[in-house]
């Protein structure tokens, strides 16, 4: 870790809470928000959640698995959000959003006019905007958390 944090304080909570509280408290909200408030299926919001885990390295990330009504992803997933290319364990609508957070953390400058015309025979512009919101969010506080250190000390809550 590349941040001192105190005995007994949880990482992420201190860092974000309590050395900057104002930045902090604000990105936990945006955070939260992307889970609380989203629209899309489980399974596309997923694909793009694991595929910038996997681009960021994130170990917290990768190890969660975004839970609705009871239901999570299959154990196999996150392997087929590798191979989102060549899988058959995908619909078109998930491939898409492992695509587009694929390009979106790594060549976001080549999203042409032929990945658009996909995107938008599949995915609605308000589906488009909270993917986009979404993964925004996953790539910089999956980047901030791994950078810092912190996802390698942080433990997924238990239920």
């Amino acid at each position: 870790m590349h941040i001192d944090i105190p005995e007994g304080q949880e990482p992420i909570g201190y860092v974000w809470a309590e050395m900057v509280p104002g930045i902090g408290m604000a990105a936990a909200n945006f955070s939260l928000s992307v889970y609380e408030h989203t629209t899309l299926g489980l399974r596309e919001f997923e694909a793009a959640r694991l595929r910038i885990a996997q681009i960021n390295g994130c170990l917290f990330c990768l190890d969660w698995r975004t839970e609705r009504d009871g239901q999570k992803v299959e154990e196999e997933f996150a392997d087929a959000v590798t191979q989102w290319r060549t899988t058959d364990a995908f619909d078109d609508r998930t491939r898409l959003a492992a695509e587009y957070a694929e390009r979106y953390a790594l060549d976001h400058h080549g999203l042409d006019d032929e990945f658009w015309t996909r995107m938008t025979a599949h995915y609605s512009q308000h589906e488009i905007v909270e993917l986009s919101m979404s993964i925004g969010s996953w790539l910089a506080f999956g980047r901030l958390n791994h950078v810092l250190g912190l996802d390698a000390v942080c433990v997924l809550p238990t239920h």
